[in-house]
């Protein structure tokens, strides 16, 4: 797998979701590497793609509340373990649950396996609320799917948070995560 600069040299064979981030980072001068791989449906299958993007790429989920009426998107570092207890009483919001694809596809334009800060400029009513680890902040670098799972993107963090962020209309929460078993 090699990492290369910048956006594809064709639009051929990508889907309009993905060249639509490429044209917005690229819109806003953002700088960023991509690789492109097999399908990562499951974070497991992320490992090569974690080791070529200098283990910078983001777990990210995409949770509810059980009413259904509000929405979240966690970044998380890797190899952090995900309790629900731990997030739900930081946030405020009792009984949290992973969101069906339906609102995942409504909201931010991904499917499962491709969920991603970047669908967050799809979400132009600003349903989802973007929450962060705080130890996602503290590398130089961030990586993601640009709203598929078959390329993975790394950006600096502090335009993913000072520029993209601002630029698609949303603001995170910073939140922190021990995430032992």
């Amino acid at each position: 797998m090699k990492l290369l600069l910048g956006r594809p040299k064709t639009n051929e064979g990508r889907l309009d979701k993905e060249i639509r981030v490429y044209d917005l980072l690229d819109s806003l001068g953002i700088e960023y590497y991509r690789i492109d791989h097999n399908p990562a449906n499951h974070f497991e299958d992320c490992e090569e793609i974690e080791k070529a993007l200098d283990n910078v790429l983001c777990k990210n989920l995409f949770l509810c509340n059980r009413q259904k009426t509000k929405f979240y998107m966690l970044m998380m570092p890797a190899d952090k373990h995900f309790k629900t207890k731990e997030l739900s009483s930081q946030i405020g919001s009792s009984r949290l649950s992973f969101a069906e694809s339906e609102y995942m596809e409504k909201f931010l334009d991904v499917t499962p396996g491709s969920v991603s800060i970047m669908g967050l400029m799809n979400d132009k009513e600003n349903n989802v609320q973007l929450l962060v680890d705080e130890d996602v902040l503290k590398p130089v670098y961030v990586g993601c799917h640009p709203c598929i799972n078959t390329s993975s993107i790394r950006l600096k963090t502090k335009d993913m948070f000072e520029i993209y962020l601002k630029a698609v209309n949303h603001d995170y929460i910073t939140v922190h995560l021990v995430g032992e078993e």
